[in-house]
């Protein structure tokens, strides 16, 4: 699915709509009342940027007041109700928007929601009628017309839509959505053919997994359906929809359909864009395609969740939260919400409430393993890397422990043992890490640098490192690694073409910053490597490199103590808790 979501993430273009960057002059603009347009509508694009839906649909429709004939305004007016989720009113401002630009595109997508939530599938079809197949509204438009005439029961002219849109890229994410038509229409032999289709190319999407395990399910090919999910789970995958198909597959019931009506179906394809666009960077037409996707199905947690997320990801965690509060306490969503709320807790700088949070999770659920991984982050986050590695070590023991997608605990359990200084266990955990993920970058670089700090495995940590760069070639983290093991080996020519990409690619990174000027020192390059133990200092926020530079820049790296030349970067990344979200 992902290579199609890219296209059409690419093609959100096609709308010319844009998000406005934030900043610090946003408060200012916040709570204020005004009475002018002008004042209206830029208050109404201070909110909007910074993702504040609610406020930005109000300044936007008190603007509208003063000038009904301004397009520009109505169109304001019109995406940020849509993103707020007023979907009704967005379709009143369409319908304003189309008098005066009759050919908006997102206009004519939103009435056609509208129609479809009433049920009014012929008009929604015929709303839709406007584009060709090769833009992004023709696309967008296409999959959701086809919907609409799966509603009429015109399933074979929905076929026909779809063969219409078929473009390079998008086949497989229509062959998804041909699988979901036919098992609503009930023709079960298309549905599971087609679903096998979308499996074979994305064995290891959430949504795409769900949806094949029930179908087979439903057909009464429970082992087909149980390997289906085993393959997911082998990889350390899970999501808690997935988890809810599997509960009845084993005890040989069927699960129920993945979508029930025409709304769901539709929601879908608006959960799928959404998301894709919101990756590319359009977050204010993310939310529009989100929210009409929660308004064809007001009980798709999944989207709620997702919904949250892009809050989360733009700092409206107090928003965000309000969202995951309103899932109901019985949704498998649940509680992966509260997971989320609790690292909402921690932005907003109250971590011992997170903490706690977490821990009574874990506690009335010792096998959440999201809640585990959270917790444990958030310790080790706190520099409390015993208490890290115990919960760590607690979900090493709920998991089976051999399966690829286990690599991360023992990768992260690793880590906090070797900031704890108790190596020995460290090492042992990042190599059964590679055993379980041999080609993984981040484990190879973690192991691979910790060696090259401490002199030994000098040639495999270079080996090590140089497969991660090969893994990982943009990453400034792996090349600063190799650029340390080129220093430690004496190869200060290659270590200083190493550490400036890395800096490049990390220009803010202090302990960059730092080997870049020590590697300058070793070759010469004086007035270049004060320049760059300056910025090391300048950018660094704890204190550690600005107190480890300091006797640099006043006598030179040959002033500094042996083991004062550099430390382990202390921006190492590391994954995620569970390699997909629960949402996506």
């Amino acid at each position: 699915m992902t290579q199609p979501l890219r296209l059409l993430s690419a093609l959100v273009l096609a709308f010319g709509l844009a998000v406005a960057p934030g900043g610090a002059g946003g408060a200012a603009l916040r709570n204020v009342g005004y009475t002018s347009l002008a004042g209206n509508f830029l208050a109404g694009k201070q909110a909007m940027s910074e993702l504040r839906t609610s406020d930005a649909a109000r300044y936007f429709h008190d603007a509208s007041l003063a000038d009904w004939d301004d397009p520009t305004i109505i169109e304001h007016a019109f995406i940020a109700t849509a993103a707020d989720g007023q979907v009704g009113q967005a379709a009143a401002l369409a319908r304003r928007l189309l008098e005066l630009q009759p050919g908006n595109e997102l206009a004519h997508l939103v009435i056609a929601v509208e129609a479809m939530k009433q049920r009014r599938y012929e008009a929604a079809a015929s709303e839709l009628d406007f584009g060709q197949a090769e833009t992004f509204a023709g696309i967008t438009g296409g999959i959701l017309r086809a919907w609409a005439l799966v509603g009429d029961r015109k399933l074979d002219k929905a076929y026909a839509v779809l063969d219409a849109i078929a473009v390079d890229g998008l086949g497989d994410f229509l062959v998804f959505h041909r699988a979901l038509m036919a098992d609503l229409a009930g023709d079960t032999a298309a549905a599971l053919d087609y679903a096998a289709r979308a499996h074979e190319v994305d064995p290891l999407v959430a949504r795409i997994v769900e949806a094949y395990a029930r179908m087979l399910g439903n057909a009464g090919r429970f082992d087909e359906a149980s390997d289906v999910i085993a393959r997911f789970r082998a990889e350390g995958l899970s999501h808690p929809l997935v988890d809810v198909a599997a509960a009845a597959i084993a005890e040989k019931r069927r699960p129920g359909p993945f979508i029930a009506s025409v709304q769901s179906g539709a929601a879908e394809m608006f959960n799928g864009v959404g998301v894709a666009v919101a990756r590319d960077g359009d977050v204010d037409l993310a939310m529009v395609f989100l929210q009409l996707g929660l308004y064809l199905d007001p009980g798709a947690d999944v989207i709620a969740l997702v919904i949250g997320q892009v809050l989360d990801a733009n700092g409206r965690h107090d928003a965000a939260n309000t969202l995951y509060d309103r899932i109901a306490a019985t949704s498998p969503m649940k509680p992966a919400a509260v997971v989320r709320i609790a690292e909402n807790l921690d932005a907003m700088g109250n971590r011992e409430e997170a903490l706690r949070r977490l821990r009574n999770m874990v506690q009335a659920n010792p096998g959440d393993l999201d809640a585990l991984s959270v917790l444990g982050d958030l310790l080790r986050t706190d520099k409390r890397y015993r208490e890290a590695a115990e919960i760590y070590t607690r979900a090493i023991d709920a998991v089976p422990g051999d399966t690829p997608g286990d690599w991360r605990f023992y990768y992260v359990r690793g880590i906090a043992y070797e900031r704890d200084k108790q190596w020995p266990k460290a090492e042992a955990d990042f190599l059964r890490s590679l055993e379980l993920r041999p080609n993984q970058p981040q484990v190879l670089n973690y192991l691979g640098y910790s060696w090259v700090d401490q002199g030994t495995n000098l040639q495999p940590a270079l080996a090590m490192i140089q497969k991660a760069v090969a893994a990982a070639p943009n990453d400034g983290y792996i090349i600063d690694s190799l650029g340390w093991a080129h220093y430690r080996l004496g190869n200060f020519g290659d270590a200083v073409e190493a550490l400036e990409r890395a800096v490049q690619l990390r220009p803010d990174d202090p302990e960059i910053n730092d080997h870049l000027g020590d590697a300058y020192w070793r070759t010469g390059r004086r007035l270049e490597a004060r320049f760059q133990w300056t910025i090391a200092a300048d950018v660094d926020e704890e204190g550690n490199v600005r107190e480890r530079v300091a006797p640099k820049l006043a006598g030179g790296l040959d002033a500094a103590p042996p083991a004062e030349e550099s430390a382990p970067p202390a921006g190492e990344p590391v994954p995620a808790a569970g390699p997909e979200a629960p949402a996506q």
